[in-house]
């Protein structure tokens, strides 16, 4: 359908340039009404103001003109009120299609954007404190996905995961932990005020217990030590429960050990960007543009985040990515632009570096919010999530919406196995096809090559092919937005459209060749629901 488009706009621009019009930039979609044509464009509308004359008949010269320049898969060009030119495909373009699905199979949508290109996505990145929640669910069923994306485009894509294992977080981590091994041994503790309570401290800090003895003084490191590597151990099962895995793990005290932070600091200061003042360490960010300085180093003598990220993100740059992604929580918002500005303050170029933001997570049961709070352990992992509703259902409900929207992640429909449920509705397109498909094998149909595209001839079955035919247009739209929920919308539509046309088209008849023919075609839709399924991260069953 590209490639049609792209000739209409040039037969356009042809037309434009033997009516000596001006050229324009124009738009060409589907029109509102599609009884009007499949393709439509307001070029009209634009040159009313400099031709000085009404659209509608600027509108008849120029599809006069088209007439001679497009005849090749146009059956019909129309011109419709206030000044729209409209192009009817003909049937057979679409009718061709199929094979074509049929032949590029599980590369249909592919394409080569990012070939020979290399992209870093960082996502999750929580702190090994606890265990993931729900909100660093979607982060993570994000950063999945928008690699599934980029990949296939063509990118080489890393996933990596950045944690901070250095900071005030860890140190009450331990603290918490070294609480709760000594009030197990009765002993006196101080429980720290903001320290974690859930019950996975007690259970690291039993472990703890049963590994090193009842000789561990206060301020003993393994408290800390063991802590995270069990907790982030739990974390890496729970992302391989929803099949994800990452190809690199980077910790903040890496930047530390290796002296990038000293380098960075005496950088900014050799640039006069960071100073002292009142017992902390300030970026001169009010010199760069910004309306207030940032603390870099506290009084306390501990660096905010903005230190040790800089350094990071330095040395993603330095690893020489063509796209580097960071997928962020939108409390992000107002703090990443200063990771950034200092970065260009030391002459690195920041262009390849996108960030997305999400929004927050919110669970109902029974229309009613659960309340959460990680620090005081009232939450919902995101295990036990996944083991109440499925993997499958949890990464479609976490990028079924705009990322930029909240998300209400409604329980109750997440386990309902009905079309209510919009990962069962898909799912259950493609079994049924599947099914139709293995019928029809029984019934002795065999689908090949030797199929007569010409008999797809219905409305359903045009419409089908219609909107199978924008896969490879949607897949550039979400990786150009990077935006998954395109994916899945255009999935959504497509299921519709097949139910439709099941309801008012036997595909196993007497008719043997007819029969073929639309054996031919459901399996083209089993194609494109299959590879917008495996992009999204989802299982494609065979049966349900």
């Amino acid at each position: 359908m590209k490639k049609l488009k792209q000739q209409i706009i040039n037969a356009v621009s042809t037309s434009l340039a033997s009516l000596a019009y001006p050229e324009k930039e124009f738009s060409l979609a589907p029109p509102k009404n599609p009884e009007f044509g499949d393709l439509s464009t307001n070029i009209s509308l634009l040159l009313t103001r400099n031709l000085k004359r009404p659209p509608l008949e600027i509108a008849q010269s120029i599809a006069k003109e088209l007439k001679k320049e497009l005849s090749h898969h146009i059956s019909e060009i129309t011109v419709t009120l206030p000044g729209f030119i409209n192009f009817k495909v003909d049937k057979s373009f679409y009718q061709s299609k199929v094979k074509t699905i049929l032949d590029e199979d599980d590369s249909f949508g592919k394409s080569d954007l990012g070939a020979g290109k290399t992209a870093n996505v960082e996502f999750v990145s929580a702190n090994p404190t606890g265990p993931l929640t729900v909100g660093h669910g979607r982060n993570a069923v994000l950063g999945d996905t928008v690699s599934n994306i980029l990949e296939w485009q063509g990118f080489d894509v890393t996933r990596e995961y950045y944690f901070n294992d250095a900071g005030r977080q860890m140190r009450i981590l331990g603290q918490s932990v070294e609480a709760r091994y000594f009030e197990i041994l009765g002993k006196e503790f101080e429980f720290p005020d903001d320290g974690y309570k859930g019950t996975y401290i007690k259970d690291i800090a039993q472990t703890i217990l049963d590994d090193l003895g009842v000789d561990l003084s206060a301020g003993d490191s393994s408290f800390k030590e063991k802590a995270e590597k069990s907790i982030f151990e739990n974390i890496k099962k729970s992302l391989l429960n929803l099949g994800i895995h990452f190809d690199q793990f980077t910790n903040e005290k890496t930047f530390y050990e290796n002296g990038e932070i000293d380098k960075l600091l005496s950088e900014l200061r050799d640039k006069d960007l960071i100073y002292d003042k009142e017992g902390a360490t300030w970026f001169r960010a009010t010199a760069l543009g910004k309306d207030q300085d940032r603390v870099y180093i506290k009084s306390t003598g501990e660096p905010t985040y903005r230190v040790p990220d800089t350094a990071y993100h330095r040395d993603k740059i330095n690893r020489g990515f063509d796209l580097i992604i960071d997928i962020f929580g939108a409390d992000h918002a107002d703090t990443y632009p200063d990771v950034l500005l200092a970065l260009e303050s030391l002459g690195l170029k920041t262009d390849q570096i996108k960030v997305l933001l999400y929004q927050f997570v919110t669970l109902l049961r029974g229309g009613e919010k659960i309340k959460m709070s990680t620090r005081e352990a009232n939450f919902v992992t995101m295990d036990e999530l996944v083991n109440e509703v499925g993997p499958d259902v949890v990464r479609y409900f976490f990028i079924m919406r705009s990322m930029n929207t909240h998300l209400d992640f409604d329980l109750e429909l997440a386990a309902d196995q009905s079309d209510k449920n919009p990962v069962f509705y898909l799912q259950y397109a493609h079994a049924r096809i599947c099914n139709i498909i293995k019928h029809g094998q029984e019934s002795g149909l065999e689908l090949g090559d030797n199929f007569d595209s010409t008999l797809l001839s219905h409305p359903e079955e045009l419409n089908l092919i219609q909107h199978m035919i924008r896969f490879p247009e949607i897949m550039e739209l979400a990786f150009e937005n990077l935006e998954p929920q395109i994916i899945a919308n255009t999935l959504q539509e497509l299921a519709t459209r097949f139910h439709k046309f099941y309801g008012q088209c036997h595909v196993i008849t007497e008719d043997r060749a007819l029969s073929n023919a639309r054996l031919a075609l459901i399996t083209s839709v089993k194609v494109i629901l299959g590879n917008g399924l495996k992009i999204l991260g989802l299982t494609a069953p065979e049966r349900m």
